[in-house]
């Protein structure tokens, strides 16, 4: 599965993470309360936050609904709880708010991807083709399965998976208990196992 996962991340930029402990830096709620110093937390995630939009959505939406969410996070700067998680899984829960208003694209995106064909012709079968091949197929797989999910098994999933988040942070991001995080995960990658299963069986 690791290789499908690297499929997929690979098919939108990549998310730019701040250096460690950076989500938990001293003073961070206090820099979220001055209009001008909310500049900081916008230049310290934008990037990162756009990233992951993208790779869910695309990049065509991606620029509107990271400014979105960032405009949303001004707005309710004063409502931001330190207690209850890090400024970046706040962030990442208003961004995953904004991506369940575009449902609809996010599902289309994986349906177009499951229908990529592998681009080679017979004249083409290199090792290096037939890998592309066996790549694509998987990455097929995968687009449907992820389709397949319930947005609340999807969320987390891809909290996990592209943003890196811990059990704890997708919580606090999704406000949801956090023994909840760990069920929906367990779901996902159950069915994402079983979909993956006829391609490794032909692999092995």
């Amino acid at each position: 599965m690791t290789t499908a996962w690297n499929s997929f991340r690979a098919q939108s930029p990549p998310t730019t993470k701040p250096p460690p402990g950076e989500e938990r830096a001293p003073h961070a709620a206090r820099s979220l309360d001055p209009p001008q110093a909310f500049a900081a937390i916008f230049d310290r995630y934008f990037s990162e936050i756009h990233g992951y939009i993208a790779r869910r959505l695309g990049t065509g939406v991606a620029d509107d609904l990271a400014a979105e969410t960032f405009l949303i996070a001004y707005r309710k700067r004063a409502s931001y709880d330190e207690g209850a998680g890090s400024v970046r899984a706040w962030l990442y829960g208003i961004a995953t708010r904004q991506v369940s208003r575009h449902r609809r694209d996010e599902l289309r995106a994986y349906h177009a991807l499951r229908r990529l064909g592998p681009g080679v012709t017979a004249e083409d079968l290199t090792d290096q083709a037939t890998d592309r091949v066996v790549a694509s197929t998987v990455l097929r797989q995968l687009a449907a399965a992820l389709a397949a999910l319930s947005p609340g098994d999807r969320d987390v999933l891809l909290l996990i998976a592209l943003a890196d988040l811990t059990h704890a942070e997708v919580a606090a991001a999704l406000a949801i208990p956090y023994g909840t995080v760990g069920s929906r995960l367990s779901r996902a990658r159950r069915k994402l196992r079983a979909a993956l299963r006829p391609h490794d069986a032909e692999a092995s």
